[in-house]
Protein backbone atom coordinates (compact mmCIF):
# COMPACT_ATOMS: atom_id res chain seq x y z
CA UNK A 1 0.00 0.00 0.00
CA UNK A 2 1.33 3.23 -1.05
CA UNK A 3 2.26 5.54 2.04
CA UNK A 4 0.08 8.24 2.94
CA UNK A 5 2.00 12.00 2.84
CA UNK A 6 1.11 15.34 3.90
CA UNK A 7 -1.04 14.28 6.83
CA UNK A 8 -0.43 17.60 8.90
CA UNK A 9 -0.86 20.79 8.11
CA UNK A 10 0.45 24.41 8.75
CA UNK A 11 -2.01 25.24 11.38
CA UNK A 12 -1.92 21.92 12.85
CA UNK A 13 1.50 22.07 13.77
CA UNK A 14 1.64 25.92 14.84
CA UNK A 15 -1.05 24.93 17.72
CA UNK A 16 0.93 21.48 19.00
CA UNK A 17 2.19 22.16 22.54
CA UNK A 18 2.51 18.60 23.66
CA UNK A 19 5.59 16.81 24.01
CA UNK A 20 5.77 13.76 21.10
CA UNK A 21 6.09 13.37 17.57
CA UNK A 22 3.32 13.72 15.05
CA UNK A 23 3.97 11.95 11.31
CA UNK A 24 3.44 13.71 8.33
CA UNK A 25 3.93 10.35 6.02
CA UNK A 26 7.02 9.17 4.23
CA UNK A 27 9.52 9.24 7.15
CA UNK A 28 8.76 13.00 8.20
CA UNK A 29 8.34 13.40 11.45
CA UNK A 30 7.27 16.44 13.48
CA UNK A 31 9.13 16.14 16.97
CA UNK A 32 8.00 18.27 20.19
CA UNK A 33 10.41 18.51 22.86
CA UNK A 34 10.53 18.29 26.66
CA UNK A 35 11.02 22.31 26.30
CA UNK A 36 7.87 22.39 23.65
CA UNK A 37 11.01 23.32 21.46
CA UNK A 38 9.82 22.39 17.71
CA UNK A 39 11.86 20.34 14.82
CA UNK A 40 11.67 18.24 12.02
CA UNK A 41 13.25 14.90 11.88
CA UNK A 42 13.49 12.19 8.82
CA UNK A 43 13.65 8.48 9.74
CA UNK A 44 14.26 5.62 7.47
CA UNK A 45 15.77 1.99 7.31
CA UNK A 46 18.32 1.14 5.17
CA UNK A 47 18.19 -2.24 3.49
CA UNK A 48 19.11 -4.97 5.88
CA UNK A 49 19.83 -2.28 8.77
CA UNK A 50 18.29 -0.59 12.23
CA UNK A 51 16.45 1.98 11.69
CA UNK A 52 18.08 5.52 11.30
CA UNK A 53 16.99 9.19 11.78
CA UNK A 54 18.51 12.81 11.12
CA UNK A 55 16.93 15.96 12.07
CA UNK A 56 15.75 18.27 8.93
CA UNK A 57 16.23 21.90 11.33
CA UNK A 58 13.79 23.59 13.61
CA UNK A 59 10.43 25.41 13.35
CA UNK A 60 9.74 27.61 12.24
CA UNK A 61 12.89 28.52 10.73
CA UNK A 62 12.39 25.64 8.42
CA UNK A 63 8.67 25.47 7.03
CA UNK A 64 6.10 23.13 6.19
CA UNK A 65 6.58 23.12 2.49
CA UNK A 66 10.63 23.50 2.49
CA UNK A 67 10.68 20.41 5.06
CA UNK A 68 8.37 18.47 2.82
CA UNK A 69 11.33 18.63 -0.05
CA UNK A 70 14.17 17.79 1.94
CA UNK A 71 12.02 14.59 2.61
CA UNK A 72 11.53 13.99 -0.67
CA UNK A 73 15.06 13.87 -1.17
CA UNK A 74 15.98 11.71 1.39
CA UNK A 75 13.34 9.30 0.60
CA UNK A 76 15.11 9.14 -3.22
CA UNK A 77 18.52 8.68 -1.77
CA UNK A 78 17.39 6.27 0.62
CA UNK A 79 15.82 4.76 -1.84
CA UNK A 80 18.29 4.28 -4.04
CA UNK A 81 20.70 2.73 -1.24
CA UNK A 82 22.07 6.04 0.04
CA UNK A 83 22.34 7.29 3.27
CA UNK A 84 20.55 10.62 3.13
CA UNK A 85 23.09 11.89 6.11
CA UNK A 86 25.97 11.25 4.05
CA UNK A 87 24.47 13.11 1.04
CA UNK A 88 23.32 16.11 3.51
CA UNK A 89 26.85 16.43 4.95
CA UNK A 90 28.49 15.94 1.34
CA UNK A 91 26.25 19.40 -0.39
CA UNK A 92 26.02 21.41 3.10
CA UNK A 93 29.56 22.91 2.04
CA UNK A 94 28.45 23.68 -1.73
CA UNK A 95 29.29 27.43 -2.17
CA UNK A 96 27.16 30.41 -2.82
CA UNK A 97 29.34 30.28 -6.43
CA UNK A 98 28.13 26.39 -7.11
CA UNK A 99 24.66 27.10 -6.06
CA UNK A 100 24.34 30.38 -8.51
CA UNK A 101 25.67 27.78 -11.68
CA UNK A 102 23.13 24.99 -10.38
CA UNK A 103 20.28 27.75 -10.10
CA UNK A 104 21.02 29.19 -13.31
CA UNK A 105 21.44 25.78 -15.28
CA UNK A 106 18.10 25.45 -13.46
CA UNK A 107 16.49 28.50 -14.22
CA UNK A 108 17.89 28.40 -18.09
CA UNK A 109 14.42 27.19 -19.63
CA UNK A 110 12.39 29.75 -18.12
CA UNK A 111 14.40 32.61 -20.29
CA UNK A 112 13.81 33.15 -23.70
CA UNK A 113 15.91 36.41 -23.94
CA UNK A 114 19.11 35.94 -24.63
CA UNK A 115 20.17 39.26 -23.07
CA UNK A 116 18.01 38.52 -20.01
CA UNK A 117 20.39 35.08 -19.78
CA UNK A 118 23.69 36.71 -19.87
CA UNK A 119 22.37 39.43 -17.41
CA UNK A 120 21.52 36.83 -14.41
CA UNK A 121 24.87 34.96 -15.64
CA UNK A 122 26.98 38.14 -15.10
CA UNK A 123 24.96 39.65 -11.89
CA UNK A 124 25.62 35.52 -10.51
CA UNK A 125 29.24 34.34 -11.91
CA UNK A 126 30.84 38.25 -12.01
CA UNK A 127 29.20 40.75 -9.73
CA UNK A 128 29.01 38.16 -6.72
CA UNK A 129 32.29 37.34 -7.42
CA UNK A 130 33.87 38.03 -4.09
CA UNK A 131 31.04 35.32 -2.14
CA UNK A 132 31.56 32.73 -4.57
CA UNK A 133 33.94 31.00 -2.25
CA UNK A 134 31.99 31.27 1.09
CA UNK A 135 29.47 28.41 1.64
CA UNK A 136 25.88 28.96 0.99
CA UNK A 137 25.24 27.57 4.65
CA UNK A 138 27.09 30.58 5.81
CA UNK A 139 26.21 34.00 3.61
CA UNK A 140 25.12 36.55 6.38
CA UNK A 141 23.84 39.68 5.69
CA UNK A 142 27.16 41.44 6.00
CA UNK A 143 28.02 39.58 2.88
CA UNK A 144 25.54 40.73 0.87
CA UNK A 145 25.82 44.36 1.75
CA UNK A 146 29.68 43.98 0.95
CA UNK A 147 28.61 43.97 -2.54
CA UNK A 148 25.58 46.45 -2.53
CA UNK A 149 27.09 48.92 -0.33
CA UNK A 150 29.40 50.29 -2.49
CA UNK A 151 27.10 50.89 -5.93
CA UNK A 152 23.76 51.18 -4.00
CA UNK A 153 23.25 55.14 -3.67
CA UNK A 154 25.27 54.98 -7.28
CA UNK A 155 22.98 52.92 -9.50
CA UNK A 156 20.22 51.95 -7.44
CA UNK A 157 18.03 49.78 -10.46
CA UNK A 158 21.23 47.84 -11.02
CA UNK A 159 21.97 47.10 -7.17
CA UNK A 160 18.27 46.19 -6.55
CA UNK A 161 18.24 43.54 -9.43
CA UNK A 162 21.28 42.06 -8.20
CA UNK A 163 19.92 42.26 -4.39
CA UNK A 164 17.23 40.10 -5.91
CA UNK A 165 19.49 37.56 -7.70
CA UNK A 166 21.02 36.91 -4.73
CA UNK A 167 17.73 36.39 -2.78
CA UNK A 168 17.32 33.94 -5.44
CA UNK A 169 19.77 31.90 -5.40
CA UNK A 170 19.26 31.41 -1.55
CA UNK A 171 16.16 30.63 -1.34
CA UNK A 172 17.13 27.84 -4.01
CA UNK A 173 19.37 26.60 -1.68
CA UNK A 174 17.26 26.15 1.29
CA UNK A 175 14.80 24.59 -1.05
CA UNK A 176 17.57 22.37 -2.06
CA UNK A 177 18.46 21.72 1.80
CA UNK A 178 21.81 23.19 1.34
CA UNK A 179 20.72 25.88 3.59
CA UNK A 180 18.70 27.06 6.41
CA UNK A 181 17.09 29.86 8.29
CA UNK A 182 16.23 33.16 7.01
CA UNK A 183 17.35 35.00 3.67
CA UNK A 184 20.19 37.53 4.09
CA UNK A 185 18.86 39.02 0.80
CA UNK A 186 15.52 39.40 1.48
CA UNK A 187 14.16 43.14 1.39
CA UNK A 188 11.03 43.29 3.04
CA UNK A 189 11.35 43.18 6.98
CA UNK A 190 15.16 42.56 6.49
CA UNK A 191 17.25 45.29 4.51
CA UNK A 192 14.57 47.63 4.42
CA UNK A 193 15.86 48.58 7.91
CA UNK A 194 19.55 48.96 6.78
CA UNK A 195 19.19 50.40 3.53
CA UNK A 196 17.78 53.29 2.37
CA UNK A 197 14.43 52.84 -0.30
CA UNK A 198 15.75 53.55 -3.65
CA UNK A 199 13.55 56.83 -4.87
CA UNK A 200 11.01 55.68 -7.25
CA UNK A 201 12.57 55.08 -10.63
CA UNK A 202 11.70 57.11 -13.30
CA UNK A 203 11.60 55.12 -16.34
CA UNK A 204 15.03 55.66 -18.52
CA UNK A 205 14.92 55.13 -22.39
CA UNK A 206 18.15 53.86 -23.96
CA UNK A 207 20.40 56.14 -25.12
CA UNK A 208 19.96 56.72 -28.59
CA UNK A 209 22.53 58.65 -31.39
CA UNK A 210 21.05 62.15 -32.25
CA UNK A 211 20.40 60.88 -36.19
CA UNK A 212 22.42 64.08 -37.64
CA UNK A 213 25.93 61.84 -36.40
CA UNK A 214 24.63 58.61 -38.04
CA UNK A 215 25.93 58.71 -41.26
CA UNK A 216 29.38 59.52 -39.98
CA UNK A 217 28.68 56.28 -37.72
CA UNK A 218 28.25 54.40 -40.86
CA UNK A 219 31.32 55.34 -42.59
CA UNK A 220 33.09 54.04 -39.56
CA UNK A 221 31.05 51.02 -38.94
CA UNK A 222 31.48 50.00 -42.86
CA UNK A 223 34.93 50.07 -42.14
CA UNK A 224 34.82 47.25 -39.75
CA UNK A 225 34.84 43.84 -41.16
CA UNK A 226 33.51 42.23 -37.74
CA UNK A 227 30.19 40.41 -38.54
CA UNK A 228 28.94 42.15 -35.31
CA UNK A 229 29.14 45.34 -37.45
CA UNK A 230 27.17 43.99 -40.63
CA UNK A 231 24.10 42.55 -37.67
CA UNK A 232 24.51 46.22 -36.86
CA UNK A 233 24.46 47.90 -39.75
CA UNK A 234 21.72 45.75 -41.09
CA UNK A 235 19.40 46.23 -37.48
CA UNK A 236 19.96 50.03 -37.93
CA UNK A 237 18.60 49.90 -41.74
CA UNK A 238 15.64 47.82 -41.35
CA UNK A 239 15.34 49.36 -37.84
CA UNK A 240 14.99 46.43 -36.00
CA UNK A 241 15.43 45.25 -32.23
CA UNK A 242 18.32 42.84 -31.37
CA UNK A 243 16.95 39.63 -30.77
CA UNK A 244 15.43 39.96 -34.73
CA UNK A 245 18.37 40.50 -36.24
CA UNK A 246 20.31 38.07 -34.32
CA UNK A 247 18.06 35.40 -34.44
CA UNK A 248 17.26 35.67 -38.35
CA UNK A 249 17.22 32.36 -40.45
CA UNK A 250 17.96 32.81 -44.13
CA UNK A 251 14.55 30.83 -44.77
CA UNK A 252 12.89 33.96 -43.49
CA UNK A 253 14.58 36.25 -46.34
CA UNK A 254 13.16 36.56 -50.38
CA UNK A 255 16.51 38.54 -51.50
CA UNK A 256 15.22 38.34 -54.41
CA UNK A 257 11.94 40.08 -54.19
CA UNK A 258 13.59 42.12 -51.38
CA UNK A 259 11.18 41.03 -48.47
CA UNK A 260 12.26 39.93 -44.92
CA UNK A 261 9.55 37.84 -42.96
CA UNK A 262 10.20 37.98 -39.42
CA UNK A 263 7.46 35.00 -38.14
CA UNK A 264 5.22 35.94 -35.34
CA UNK A 265 6.90 33.80 -32.80
CA UNK A 266 9.74 36.04 -33.04
CA UNK A 267 8.00 39.78 -32.72
CA UNK A 268 6.74 41.21 -29.64
CA UNK A 269 3.62 42.02 -31.01
CA UNK A 270 3.41 38.58 -31.58
CA UNK A 271 2.49 38.80 -35.48
CA UNK A 272 4.35 38.33 -38.90
CA UNK A 273 6.38 41.50 -39.91
CA UNK A 274 7.33 42.28 -43.76
CA UNK A 275 10.62 44.05 -43.97
CA UNK A 276 11.08 46.02 -47.36
CA UNK A 277 14.84 45.42 -48.31
CA UNK A 278 16.55 48.31 -49.66
CA UNK A 279 19.49 48.57 -51.70
CA UNK A 280 21.79 49.17 -49.01
CA UNK A 281 20.62 46.21 -46.74
CA UNK A 282 20.84 43.83 -49.89
CA UNK A 283 24.50 44.70 -50.06
CA UNK A 284 25.24 43.65 -46.91
CA UNK A 285 22.94 40.63 -47.51
CA UNK A 286 24.11 38.84 -50.60
CA UNK A 287 27.41 38.08 -49.52
CA UNK A 288 26.47 36.66 -46.07
CA UNK A 289 24.28 34.22 -48.15
CA UNK A 290 27.15 33.56 -50.80
CA UNK A 291 29.38 32.60 -47.96
CA UNK A 292 26.47 31.18 -46.08
CA UNK A 293 27.54 28.48 -43.58
CA UNK A 294 24.31 27.94 -40.76
CA UNK A 295 21.04 28.51 -40.58
CA UNK A 296 21.24 31.75 -38.72
CA UNK A 297 22.50 34.69 -40.99
CA UNK A 298 24.89 35.80 -38.13
CA UNK A 299 26.14 32.31 -36.86
CA UNK A 300 27.93 32.65 -33.31
CA UNK A 301 30.97 31.23 -32.42
CA UNK A 302 28.94 27.32 -31.17
CA UNK A 303 27.90 25.59 -33.75
CA UNK A 304 23.45 25.96 -34.26
CA UNK A 305 24.16 29.25 -32.07
CA UNK A 306 24.04 32.52 -33.43
CA UNK A 307 25.97 35.72 -32.48
CA UNK A 308 26.13 36.79 -28.61
CA UNK A 309 22.95 38.95 -27.56
CA UNK A 310 26.01 41.04 -26.33
CA UNK A 311 28.15 41.39 -29.53
CA UNK A 312 26.70 44.55 -31.15
CA UNK A 313 26.70 46.35 -27.58
CA UNK A 314 30.22 45.38 -27.33
CA UNK A 315 31.16 46.22 -30.62
CA UNK A 316 29.86 50.03 -29.50
CA UNK A 317 32.12 50.01 -26.51
CA UNK A 318 35.27 49.10 -28.51
CA UNK A 319 33.98 51.97 -31.04
CA UNK A 320 34.27 53.91 -27.72
CA UNK A 321 30.12 55.37 -28.69
CA UNK A 322 29.34 56.53 -25.14
CA UNK A 323 26.01 58.54 -26.43
CA UNK A 324 24.09 54.81 -27.53
CA UNK A 325 22.95 51.83 -27.52
CA UNK A 326 21.82 49.26 -30.31
CA UNK A 327 18.03 49.32 -28.93
CA UNK A 328 18.63 53.37 -29.19
CA UNK A 329 19.37 53.25 -33.08
CA UNK A 330 15.28 52.79 -33.22
CA UNK A 331 14.46 55.97 -31.76
CA UNK A 332 17.13 57.90 -33.96
CA UNK A 333 15.43 56.77 -37.04
CA UNK A 334 12.17 57.67 -35.22
CA UNK A 335 13.43 60.82 -34.70
CA UNK A 336 14.27 61.22 -38.14
CA UNK A 337 11.44 60.27 -39.73
CA UNK A 338 9.19 63.07 -37.52
CA UNK A 339 12.34 65.85 -37.64
CA UNK A 340 13.23 65.06 -41.32
CA UNK A 341 9.74 63.84 -43.40
CA UNK A 342 6.58 64.33 -43.83
CA UNK A 343 5.92 60.40 -44.23
CA UNK A 344 2.95 59.45 -42.02
CA UNK A 345 3.30 58.63 -38.46
CA UNK A 346 1.01 55.60 -39.12
CA UNK A 347 4.09 54.20 -41.75
CA UNK A 348 6.78 55.27 -39.43
CA UNK A 349 5.31 53.30 -36.30
CA UNK A 350 4.49 49.87 -38.79
CA UNK A 351 8.18 49.86 -39.77
CA UNK A 352 8.84 49.53 -36.20
CA UNK A 353 6.25 46.63 -35.36
CA UNK A 354 4.62 49.20 -33.09
CA UNK A 355 0.75 49.05 -33.22
CA UNK A 356 -1.12 51.86 -33.82
CA UNK A 357 -4.77 52.92 -33.54
CA UNK A 358 -7.18 50.85 -31.03
CA UNK A 359 -8.34 47.54 -31.45
CA UNK A 360 -11.20 48.35 -33.58
CA UNK A 361 -8.40 50.23 -36.64
CA UNK A 362 -6.60 47.15 -36.37
CA UNK A 363 -9.55 44.69 -36.61
CA UNK A 364 -10.44 46.91 -40.15
CA UNK A 365 -7.17 47.76 -41.34
CA UNK A 366 -5.58 44.41 -43.42
CA UNK A 367 -2.54 45.81 -44.96
CA UNK A 368 1.61 46.50 -43.53
CA UNK A 369 1.63 49.40 -45.98
CA UNK A 370 4.26 47.47 -47.51
CA UNK A 371 5.09 49.58 -50.61
CA UNK A 372 4.80 53.18 -48.52
CA UNK A 373 6.87 51.78 -45.85
CA UNK A 374 9.79 50.78 -48.69
CA UNK A 375 9.99 54.74 -49.58
CA UNK A 376 10.55 55.22 -46.09
CA UNK A 377 13.16 52.81 -45.43
CA UNK A 378 14.99 54.22 -49.05
CA UNK A 379 14.78 56.89 -48.10
CA UNK A 380 16.25 55.75 -44.47
CA UNK A 381 18.88 53.75 -46.22
CA UNK A 382 20.06 56.79 -48.20
CA UNK A 383 20.37 58.84 -45.76
CA UNK A 384 22.51 56.61 -43.63
CA UNK A 385 24.98 55.75 -46.14
CA UNK A 386 25.04 59.58 -47.74
CA UNK A 387 27.29 62.20 -47.11
CA UNK A 388 26.57 65.12 -44.42
CA UNK A 389 25.82 67.40 -47.02
CA UNK A 390 23.79 65.36 -49.09
CA UNK A 391 21.73 65.31 -45.59
CA UNK A 392 21.29 68.93 -45.27
CA UNK A 393 18.28 67.93 -47.43
CA UNK A 394 14.63 66.87 -46.54
CA UNK A 395 13.24 63.74 -47.30
CA UNK A 396 9.46 63.82 -48.36
CA UNK A 397 7.13 61.30 -48.49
Amino acid sequence: MARILNKLTATKIAKLAKRGRYGDGGGLWFNVGPSLGKSWVFRWTPRGGQPREMGLGPFPAVPLASVRALAAQCREHAAAGRDPREERDRDIGKTFGEVANLYLDAMDSRWTNEKTRWQWKDTLQVRCSRIHKRPIAEITTADILSILKPIWAETPETASRIRMRMENVIDYGKAQGWRQGDNPGRWRGHLENILPRPQKLVQRHHAAMPYQELPVFMDRLAELKALAARALELLILTASRTSEILKAEWTEFDLEAGIWVIPAERMKAKRDHRIPLTEEALSILWPLSEACVSDFVFPGQKPGKPLSAMSMEMLLRRMKVENATVHGFRSTFRDWCGDETNFPREVAEAALAHKVGNDIEQAYRRSDALEKRRRLMEAWSKYCTASSTDNLVHLNA
